[in-house]
């Protein structure tokens, strides 16, 4: 009775999110197409789908899904808990039995209805530990482990030591689970015979056929006109005979292999016979490809990937595209050797019909201490090209020998001393610009740094102004870290890079906020030597030291009030041997004083209930002090300024970046900002908790005293005693909404300095859309003189990305880009991708204008790009 209660409750609650689920869907399809929901879905066939999760609501990968009448069917569910059941007869009642070891099973009975997706939400909950007297065992002398059998009907012949079942047999050994009509368990030979309805489920992996003869504790034996599911590939392999050599080594006589789902799969490998390993490759003889059901490819020996570990071969072709204006024809075939556990290679051998042969090769390496990745490329270039984009310039009549290179690599000595390295390097100005649909560092950036083979922290396209390289060395103690770097820089936007300043090398000491012997006073220091380098121009030597004391009040609850106080000391050396007049040594002092005073105000808002329980409104003002002094300098070199930083509020607030090339100059302003916080306490029906912050808004601005004080002020200009208004804005009330806006409001202009919004919608069936808007006031033209053509040097741009699955199968995707400012177009691109169970294919369009920093529109390069892929190969 209390499963049969617990059952109710969960068929209850799949109803009524199969309800919600369905009404959602129309919703979304509305929102999206403008047109009714139904017509996604009309002509499909009659079918059930639905998902299979734990009590916490976690997909259970593994479950296997089982139909026992008429066409019977068997399905495992794969890592996001789904199963689909196609050709199912309607309004007949069918039992479905959904079971997977160590949970209770889930029996139903339902009758699907024409013309609809009959949806299911399956929970299974964990069995308790099973008491060892549960089960009948049959155990033979020396044997390593109990055989568990189940039957209607079960018999033992003395003499041969054998076990005869008869009628829904259920024979379990070390976790595998055989079922069949009848079966017979020899304990001297750990040989089991099974015919009639065969199935043996190894894990996820399951055997099915007419007959089996299996050693049990090798796991190897002989299938007549079966079948293998191999889980963690998705792969099933059909044969007259198939023999298990091995845990995961297969001979099959006239069988095929594919990766799709049911009897008629999409494409399909058959072959006279067969040899399969899934941590390696199979092999066919006499072999044929087909699509469907017509043969495509015949082959009298045929090598394919069937593996579940890396292993050496070529890659398939997955892109192909076509540029009209910079690459050509674009394609690429790579190949993989796996060289050992702990390290493999891919060579890329990338032809491009404008330019040549463009070859590859990436090295990556992983061990217990280290884990890196390096890369490198070469192309001899043979397109001719003459022209100019802003401050660069070519005249490209011959060939030109382009290269560029990647390593990146962590080193952990130990869990507070390690080494990283993040090296990019490419041969000219232009390659990025030329490269731009598809390069190295496009393929592999990611915001997210945990992936140790995925660390492109960088957008490696047109608009990139400038490479960094770093070489660096960290070591860290309870309070403070050391850390000794080189870094390297390439201005992209200038012809000769000698000018540019490089770190060769910086040494900086940070000690965090600790008490001073015991005393209530907080100290913090900073401290930075850096060696500056360049071709052309000042370079030399420059120490930083700067020491904070901080003396923290707490009064009570009501709020906290932080006075600080620090000296900066700058000490500089140069050794160049530019004759300016300038002084070759010297030094400056900055002092700095100040104030913070924070608060907050709560209150708890109780919904209640299960769900959405609780909501915190949090209030935080925060007003701060600083004065420094119009500080000493001695004649400081031009590189010492990059170096030497005072957080200068006021400028920060105003342009939204520190100015780290000025001089520090007097400084006495007052900050201040208030933020509001939403965050919401959800619980789930166990009571457990969970936050999430779905709205956090603050203003701030500054008040400069030392401007409002003044006596005179340039001619010309008006008093300015305030800072923009800077405002923050995160609102995520719900998973499938976003928005978030980062402004600058002039309260002199009363205009917009600065707006940046970014919104995202999105639904449950993977509708998305996509909106960016960027704006900064424009404040001059740019007139080029050979076109006299004028462009603003603001910015308003609107980035617009949509994708909408049409059907299960099918997704289209929009990507426009429009400069609103001068009122042209930058990027439009068209796209779709059609998935099937087992292969894809997808299609871009695209057109890209590119508009040099004089405002001069290049021709448009027209993209064409074709994808394509197949699970499994």
């Amino acid at each position: 009775m209390i499963m049969q209660d617990k059952q109710t409750k969960w068929t209850i609650f799949a109803e009524r999110l199969m309800k919600l689920s369905k009404f959602l869907a129309c919703f979304a399809m509305v929102l999206v197409f403008f047109t009714p929901a139904a017509i996604v879905f009309g002509d499909e066939i009659t079918s059930c789908q639905g998902v299979v999760h734990d009590q916490q609501g976690n997909p259970l990968a593994g479950v296997f899904v089982e139909l026992k009448d008429e066409p019977y069917t068997l399905i495992v569910t794969g890592p996001d808990g789904a199963f689909l059941l196609l050709d199912l007869p309607v309004e007949k009642p069918l039992s479905m039995s959904v079971h997977k070891e160590g949970y209770f099973p889930v029996f139903e009975t339902f009758s699907p209805r024409a013309g609809e997706k009959n949806v299911k939400v399956l929970v299974l909950s964990v069995l308790p530990p099973e008491p060892l007297q549960a089960e009948t065992v049959a155990a033979g002398i020396g044997q390593r482990q109990p055989v568990h059998i189940e039957a209607d009907s079960l018999s033992y012949e003395q003499d041969t030591d054998t076990y005869h079942a008869e009628g829904e047999v259920i024979i379990r050994y070390a976790g595998n689970i055989l079922t069949s009509d009848s079966a017979a368990l020899n304990s001297k030979t750990d040989e089991a015979f099974a015919q009639g309805q065969v199935v043996l489920k190894s894990k996820q992996d399951v055997m099915s056929g007419s007959r089996m003869k299996m050693h049990m504790p090798s796991q190897t034996g002989v299938l007549e006109e079966g079948q293998v599911f191999i889980a963690e590939t998705h792969f099933y392999i059909k044969g007259d005979l198939i023999e298990k050599r091995g845990e995961a080594t297969y001979h099959v006589v006239n069988g095929q292999a594919t990766t799709c789902d049911g009897d008629a799969p999409d494409w399909r490998l058959t072959g006279k016979t067969m040899n399969v390993t899934t941590d390696g490759y199979g092999t066919v003889t006499h072999g044929q490809f087909y699509a469907g059901k017509a043969p495509v490819i015949y082959t009298p020996f045929l090598l394919f990937p069937a593996k579940t570990e890396r292993q050496s071969g070529f890659l398939f072709p997955h892109r192909m595209s076509y540029s009209q204006d910079k690459l050509g024809w674009d394609l690429g075939i790579p190949f993989f050797w796996a060289i050992s556990k702990d390290m493999d290679a891919t060579f890329y051998q990338r032809y491009m019909s404008e330019r040549g042969f463009q070859e590859g090769a990436e090295f990556r390496y992983a061990t217990n201490s280290t884990k890196g990745v390096l890369y490198g490329d070469f192309l001899n270039d043979s397109k001719k090209i003459t022209e100019t984009s802003g401050n660069l310039s070519r005249d490209w009549q011959t060939n030109q020998q382009r290269w560029s290179l990647y390593w990146n690599q962590e080193t952990s000595f130990d869990p507070t001393f390690y080494f990283r390295s993040d090296v990019a390097k490419v041969s000219d100005n232009w390659y990025l610009k030329d490269f731009t649909s598809y390069n190295y560092f496009l393929a592999n950036y990611s915001l997210d740094q945990t992936n140790p083979f995925k660390r492109v922290a960088f957008v490696g396209d047109e608009a990139l102004p400038s490479l960094v390289s770093t070489l660096r060395l960290v070591k860290s103690w309870k309070l403070f870290n050391l850390t000794a770097l080189v870094q390297d820089t390439k201005d992209l936007t200038v012809a000769s890079n000698d000018g540019t300043l490089q770190k060769y090398p910086e040494v900086t000491l940070t000690g965090a906020k600790a008490p001073l012997f015991g005393s209530p006073v907080n100290y913090e220091i900073a401290s930075i030597y850096d060696y500056f380098y360049r071709g052309v121009g000042q370079k030399g030597q420059s120490l930083d030291i700067n020491p904070t004391l901080t003396l923290p009040f707490n009064a009570g609850d009501y709020f906290q009030l932080t006075p600080f106080g620090g000296v900066q000391g700058t000490f500089w050396w140069r050794d160049d041997n530019v004759d300016d007049g300038l002084a070759k040594m010297g030094d400056r002092e900055i002092y700095r004083v100040g104030a913070n005073l924070t608060s907050e105000i709560h209150r708890v808002f109780n919904i209640g209930g299960v769900g959405l329980n609780r909501i915190r409104h949090g209030i935080q003002p925060e007003v701060t002090y600083m004065y420094v002094p119009h500080p000493r300098e001695n004649s400081l070199p031009n590189y010492v300024g990059s170096l030497a930083y005072v957080p200068n509020t006021l400028q920060t607030l105003q342009s939204g970046m520190p100015n780290y090339a000025a001089a520090v100059t007097e400084q006495n302003t007052v900050t201040y900002g208030l933020t509001n916080t939403l965050t919401a306490k959800y619980l789930d029906k166990a009571g457990n908790a969970m936050y999430r912050e779905f709205l956090r808004f603050k203003l701030s601005q500054a008040y400069d005293i030392k401007a409002a004080a003044a006596d005179t002020l340039p001619l010309g200009t008006e008093r300015q005693t305030f800072s923009n208004i800077a405002l923050e804005l995160d609102f995520k009330p719900v998973t499938y909404f976003s928005f978030s806006a980062r402004n600058q409001y002039s309260v002199y202009t009363m205009n917009w300095y600065q707006a940046n919004y970014d919104l995202g919608v999105s639904d449950w069936r993977g509708d998305t859309a996509n909106v960016i808007y960027r704006y900064t006031q424009t404040t001059g033209t740019i007139q080029n003189a050979q076109t006299n053509q004028i462009t603003q040097n603001g910015i308003e741009e609107i980035n617009l990305l949509l994708a909408a699955p049409v059907t299960k199968s099918l997704a289209l995707n929009l990507n426009f880009k429009r400069d609103l400012l001068n009122g042209r177009n930058i990027e439009t691109t068209y796209g779709f991708t059609y998935k099937r169970q087992c292969w894809n294919v997808g299609f871009k369009y695209g057109v890209r204008n590119t508009i040099d920093t004089n405002g001069v529109v290049k021709p448009d390069d027209t993209i064409y790009e074709f994808q394509f892929a197949i699970a499994g190969l």
